[in-house]
């Protein structure tokens, strides 16, 4: 929702006043504060702190320390049905030009063999905004400018605001429970994942929330990972807020995305349908073939060309053609080792009744019989 330019007439104004978009320090050893309206500094020899104050013309100046950062004053008030004023957050990668040290990204995501973060929050009463650690993508390699796809965990909100878009479902990633949102603000995608409460501090794999996201067919293997965020994006007030820890890193190697052979797959699934002139329906039965429990599942596929889903049974359906998310719903969420479920879908087609050619169980390609 935020960014460094927040819209092609900002970045004019910037370039006619000869002003570049980062207002640079050096590295913050002690406490470091800006008050300059992009001004950043980088920490730990590894990281960019910034303050991007994108949406308001009132001071906001945060405290940068040797592991994140502390909003000391925020003077701007924003629409709570509208934008945030700012996103003053920490960074692993490159944003609008300002990549931070000895970055690797961006990096395709087939490359990507893990990506972890972890993130520690201070909260404040009184005021109102998010918590919310940010993932960019991109169809290129961009280190500048808008990226295509954001992603939004919102590990906190206070007030009466909510995420771009509308509500699609809900998902379990990392272990825990989450409310989906998406839509567009214009200028790019948002998927936002919704805390049901606060979270103060986690460590987490940022690939699994990568991989849900490109189950839903918003992004493809091909795309890249740019930049990993942490930051808060505040309405109304907001002094004390910090961000006292953040770490993250992405490691290589990955390996190509491809159904993965039967016999070290971990689930199978087995799609049967009953074909008529212009329609179909198909029983889909999804088995945990591994030996942990499955608590929550996301079943990510393409239907094939021609094909559309008209209703469904037994799951909760994203997607109505091409890429389709199936997710389970409150009575058939949990599949132990040896268990399976079974949905179903209507649909059209315009002469091809083929089957989807691969099955993915949250993120990890299924066997198919």
């Amino acid at each position: 929702m935020r960014r460094i330019l927040r819209a092609c007439l900002a970045a004019g104004l910037l370039a006619a006043a000869g002003v570049t978009a980062f207002v640079t320090a050096g590295p913050a050893s002690a406490d470091v504060q800006i008050c300059e309206q992009y001004g950043s500094t980088t920490i730990g020899g590894r990281y960019v702190v910034m303050n991007n104050r994108w949406g308001t013309s009132a001071q906001q100046c945060i405290d940068v320390t040797s592991t994140g950062f502390t909003i000391t004053s925020q003077q701007g008030t924003g629409n709570t049905s509208g934008a945030p004023v700012s996103y003053p957050a920490v960074y692993y990668g490159c944003h609008y030009t300002n990549c931070s040290p000895g970055t690797n990204l961006p990096m395709r995501v087939s490359d990507i063999s893990s990506a972890t973060s972890r993130v520690s929050y201070r909260y404040v009463q009184g005021a109102t905004y998010n918590a919310s650690f940010d993932i960019w993508l991109d169809p290129a390699p961009k280190t500048d400018g808008v990226n295509q796809q954001e992603i939004m965990i919102w590990f906190n909100r206070q007030g009466s605001i909510q995420p771009i878009g509308s509500a699609v479902g809900n998902a379990t990633i990392g272990g825990r429970t989450w409310q989906v949102w998406r839509g567009s603000n214009g200028s790019n995608a948002v998927i936002s994942y919704v805390a049901p409460s606060p979270i103060e501090s986690w460590s987490f794999s940022v690939l699994d929330f990568i991989r849900d996201v490109q189950n839903r067919g918003a992004i493809t293997s091909s795309w890249y990972l740019t930049s990993i965020q942490a930051g808060f994006e505040p309405w109304i007030g907001g002094a004390g807020l910090a961000v006292t820890d953040f770490a993250a890193q992405v490691n290589g190697g990955g390996i190509p995305t491809s159904p993965t052979p039967p016999q070290t797959s971990s689930c199978r699934v087995t799609y049967a349908t009953n074909t008529w002139s212009n329609g179909l329906t198909a029983n889909v039965t999804v088995a945990n073939t591994g030996n942990a429990a499955v608590n929550g599942w996301t079943l990510g596929f393409t239907l094939p060309s021609g094909q559309a889903i008209t209703g469904s049974w037994n799951a909760a359906l994203t997607g109505s053609s091409g890429a389709v998310t199936a997710r389970n719903v409150a009575y058939n969420g949990t599949l132990a080792p040896g268990a399976s479920t079974s949905f179903g879908f209507q649909a059209t087609h315009t002469g091809n009744t083929a089957a989807p050619s691969a099955f993915a169980l949250n993120g990890t390609a299924c066997a198919i019989s």
